[in-house]
């Protein structure tokens, strides 16, 4: 039940008109409490939705009791009456649940420099309030799509069984740090004040979304938002909070790249041998990026000096001679030359796993990424979303 799976949470989701589909465009996730302490991370593109910036205001003080999202419309560089709107939202929101304008995050996702129909949007408002119930989170993960071709969803569950971690996101394009394109609700019946929240939902972050890259862009409208409504009773050692957090949004983020525009293959890259983290992820992020090597490796071609080339764009410590790289197990390139044939690499399954191996110190990270195709072009060229 994604957010709804913890206790003291409520969701729905409904059909506003802001999608010519007419699919459901706007879900509600309440905190009934008895906590509603909040923390969250957003996009860091200099250019910011009215949403994101209506949502760092409204969580300053680290409580939010509702989030109102919508799909069909990102509401960004729509200037002063854009924010108007985001503000209107968030009253209206209020006014139905009988709580305070500065209690609600506002997300929205879909076609930038529109401003939405304010009209649909508050009237799918209002009816997706009485829908409101504990079983809604499906509902209202089905209502943020956008070229999302299935609903995201994830829970985990201390190893007590006494807290529970929940999530929903959606997300399938302009998927790069930082964040990757999203719009993330992570709940939890834990008890735990802001500070606490504000590091878990950092940390996981870091270790998931920032390590997912799908194609390079980076959006205007990323959220990602952890509430605790405190409902278990349990305080759980904030190591062991981080880690469930963490691992719904690993669950969340592998999803997305699953589900991203156009693709078949789901690559993971393992930088080894880094002389620093940042290393890791820099040479990470350049492989991930490499539309060359993206398009090989949806032709099944295993173009290992694509890997390389892309290496060398880095500023990150190692020896061009002294570069491995393997595809799928086989170590196609050793010491900066060829290694194994790249005959014996099998590239047919959905799965590819990329090692570079750069032998200049003990730091590793691994970024996820995807192929690049024809589906991807067509999904971004035929029309807008």
């Amino acid at each position: 039940m994604s957010v709804t799976a913890p206790k003291g949470f409520r969701a729905a989701g409904a059909a506003a008109g802001l999608k010519p589909s007419g699919r459901p465009d706007v879900a509600l996730v309440v905190n009934d409490g008895p906590s509603d302490a909040a923390a969250g991370v957003f996009t860091t593109n200099r250019v910011q939705a009215a949403p994101v910036q209506w949502t760092r205001q409204a969580l300053a003080d680290g409580r939010l009791r509702a989030v109102v999202l919508n799909s069909g419309g990102a509401n960004a560089c729509t200037g002063p009456d854009g924010f108007a709107d985001t503000h209107h939202t968030a009253e209206h929101v209020a006014k139905a649940l009988g709580i305070g304008a500065g209690d609600v995050a506002v997300c929205s996702t879909g076609l930038i420099g529109v401003r939405l129909p304010m009209d649909l949007l508050l009237n799918g408002v209002t009816r997706a309030v009485p829908h409101l119930s504990a079983e809604g989170g499906p509902a209202a993960a089905e209502a943020i799509r956008t070229t999302d071709t299935v609903s995201k969803q994830a829970v985990r569950t201390s190893a007590d069984g006494s807290v529970t971690v929940g999530g929903m996101g959606k997300g399938a394009a302009m998927l790069a740090p930082s964040l990757a394109t999203m719009l993330v609700v992570v709940t939890t019946d834990a008890v735990a004040d802001v500070a606490t929240l504000g590091r878990a939902v950092s940390e996981a972050a870091r270790l998931t979304f920032q390590r997912i890259d799908s194609d390079g862009c980076l959006s205007t409208n990323d959220t990602v938002l952890l509430l605790a409504s405190g409902a278990s009773g349990v305080t759980l050692p904030e190591e062991e909070l981080t880690a469930l957090v963490t691992e719904v949004c690993m669950d969340l983020g592998r999803q997305m790249i699953g589900d991203a525009e156009g693709a078949t293959k789901d690559i993971a890259i393992t930088v080894t041998g880094a002389a620093t983290e940042d290393d890791a992820l820099e040479v990470g992020r350049a492989i991930a990026r490499n539309n060359l090597l993206k398009c090989a490796l949806y032709g099944k071609d295993a173009n290992w000096g694509r890997v390389l080339a892309a290496i060398g764009t880095t500023s990150a410590a190692f020896e061009p001679d002294e570069l491995d790289v393997a595809m799928n197990g086989v170590w196609v390139c050793r010491a900066g030359a060829p290694g194994e044939s790249r005959d014996l690499v099998d590239l047919s399954g959905r799965e590819i796993a990329i090692i570079a191996d750069l032998h200049a110190g003990g730091a590793e990270a691994t970024i996820w990424t995807n192929d690049l195709t024809d589906g991807y072009v067509y999904e971004n060229s035929a029309y807008s979303t």
